[in-house]
């Protein structure tokens, strides 16, 4: 079996979980989301064994190097990080429902890496400006950073939704009734961004010296690294808001949301749409 039979496995496994996660917000029943969590474990585990499995094989071929270096491959770690840290989340936090709010974004993303016509699937050789020990060290913090984006752009939602609900009179009798209550989903965007930002933080600063390292230049105003800087930006001025004005609620789910979707265009678009320094990363 081959890293591409397990990366599919994967994506079955996270396809299954979110569907046992939403049928766990629709229909309340509690196995029904210890299945969807089951699902979840699996995929990781099932996909951190492609992603090693990958890793050997490009050095079967002869150009080692790790698993991080295209779209495909990062849409891969980028659903590995975000089910992950979800994982993590349930166990400390106890909540469940929270998954039909994320496994989408790793469904997604698997999806996308695995059947868009226009990602390379295939490994190919590391061109010069990755050849360097910051790869790494970058790419992970990053994208540990993006997967905690992720799961607080889904609370974001899970606040807005919740709300939404109770203005309308539908707090018992409405899927809504089986969130959490206001005040928990609030409190866990917040502890999720603050960790993501300290990761995007970290990310940003080894890819200014891997950039100085490949380039000259610690900071370039290429494409990615000003719609990076702005993304940082938006989530500084999140918790700046929450700590010095009290900032809650509705605007911090917002704030999440907003930010999640700048990350999207940080990682997304601007390869698709804007050409740059890191235009490699496209395919």
């Amino acid at each position: 079996m081959n890293s591409s039979q397990l990366f599919g496995i994967t994506t079955l496994c996270y396809l299954l979980s979110a569907v046992f996660y939403v049928a766990l917000l629709v229909f309340k029943k509690k196995k029904v989301g210890t299945i969807g969590l089951g699902f979840a474990i699996i995929g990781v585990l099932v996909q951190t064994a492609a992603i090693g499995l990958r890793w050997l094989e490009s050095y079967q071929m002869g150009i080692g190097h790790a698993p991080l270096t295209n779209m495909y491959e990062s849409l891969v770690f980028f659903a590995w990080c975000t089910t992950l840290f979800y994982i993590f989340m349930e166990f400390k936090f106890k909540a469940r429902v929270v998954g039909a709010f994320v496994m989408p974004f790793a469904v997604a993303a698997m999806a996308y890496a695995s059947f868009a016509k226009r990602i390379n699937q295939q490994i190919s050789p590391l061109v010069p400006a990755l050849q360097s020990n910051w790869l790494l060290a970058h790419v992970i913090t990053c994208f540990i950073g993006y997967g905690a984006f992720a799961v607080a752009g889904g609370l974001g939602l899970m606040y807005l939704l919740k709300k939404s609900g109770i203005k309308k009179g539908k707090k018992q009798d409405s899927f809504t009734g089986s969130l959490p209550e206001l005040k928990v989903i609030d409190d866990l965007t917040h502890k999720t961004i603050i960790f993501g930002f300290m990761w995007l933080s970290a990310g940003i600063i080894t890819g200014a010296v891997w950039a100085n390292e490949a380039w000259g230049t610690y900071w370039s105003w290429d494409p990615k690294e000003t719609w990076s800087i702005i993304t940082w930006f938006i989530y500084a001025s999140t918790l700046h808001a929450r700590f010095t004005r009290g900032w809650s609620g509705s605007r911090i789910a917002w704030l999440a949301i907003i930010g999640f979707i700048s990350v999207f265009f940080t990682y997304f678009g601007v390869n698709f749409l804007l050409s740059g320094l890191h235009s490699y990363g496209a395919s």
